[in-house]
């Protein structure tokens, strides 16, 4: 390097900018770094033109950015701030990627997952979040199809399509299990036929389901099953008396306890519970159990 050429050889390129010449010498093969000038030997020579152009590839290099991406800002072909933006949208869902693989990756190590397990796990966390919809699209449909939607409880299914717009960019890990449980659960063939036959008894009723109070159900019928009573005993039949009037006949417990039974899914339940973890809910409890308990009492008390 002289002031009087003002031209570099790649050793002098690789002094300054601290670049090895192989990778100086491969930028130029590729044409990213063409010599300005050769010297009577057949070496290349580069002007201060050249240093600047080598700069900005180093930069872009480092940025990530791949060798015909930088051809073409070289080129003139797309400016720095359009490559730029565009590469910052790229890295954003690599990221997200990543940070999704992480969460799979802490959910097999809490679970103890096997390789085949976790591979499951990645292809459904993984799923964009049209194809997300769509799997859940599917289940809805196939479980209130040809049922008119001004039937009583049709409103469920709009609900039951709520999932979030995409799992969150740095999700949980009880995020994933969650999306990898529903994703399981609305491909299983039982809980579809289950959730059609509640749909289509829902849609026959001539009357909204559920007219009669929760609380006592959940309030007596949970301290019972807590405690350990049986359904079917003395005792279940005087918490029975505490839920539902003891002039209630026969034939209305019956009505009551069918009723319970059908519209009553611990599956069903869940898919909520699940639901509302990806929606970033808080938790609630389970409610099912004291219902069945309740239905149990009934029949037994008949």
């Amino acid at each position: 390097m002289t002031d009087r050429t003002e031209l570099f050889t790649i050793g002098q390129l690789s002094h300054c900018t601290g670049l090895t010449v192989r990778t100086i010498r491969f930028w130029s093969d590729t044409g990213l770094l063409p010599p300005t000038h050769r010297s009577h030997g057949g070496h290349r020579l580069y002007d201060a033109g050249a240093v600047a152009r080598l700069e900005l590839v180093r930069t872009l290099r480092e940025l990530g950015l791949g060798l015909e991406t930088v051809q073409r800002v070289l080129d003139g072909q797309a400016t720095v701030a359009e490559v730029a933006r565009t590469h910052a949208d790229a890295l954003d869902a690599e990221i997200r990627v990543l940070r999704l693989r992480r969460a799979v990756l802490r959910s097999v190590a809490r679970h103890g997952s096997t390789t085949e397990e976790m591979r499951l796990m990645h292809e459904m966390a993984r799923l964009s979040a049209q194809e997300r919809q769509r799997l859940i699209d599917d289940f809805v449909d196939r479980a209130f199809e040809g049922l008119d939607p001004g039937a009583p409880g049709a409103h469920i299914a709009q609900a039951m399509r709520q999932l979030p717009a995409e799992l969150p960019d740095d999700p949980t890990p009880e995020q994933v299990d969650a999306w990898i449980e529903l994703s399981g659960l609305v491909t299983d063939e039982g809980f579809r036929l289950r959730a059609r036959q509640m749909a289509v008894a829902g849609a026959r009723s001539e009357e909204p389901w559920q007219p009669y109070d929760c609380g006592p159900i959940l309030e007596h019928a949970g301290a019972a099953l807590a405690a350990g009573v049986a359904p079917g005993s003395a005792e279940g039949g005087a918490v029975l008396d505490r839920i539902l009037a003891p002039g209630t006949s026969a034939g209305e417990r019956a009505r009551l306890a069918e009723e319970i039974e059908t519209f009553t899914d611990r599956r069903v339940e869940r898919y909520w519970q699940l639901m509302g973890v990806l929606n970033g809910h808080p938790p609630f409890p389970s409610t099912v159990p004291a219902f069945e308990w309740f239905a149990a009492a009934l029949r037994a008390h008949s």
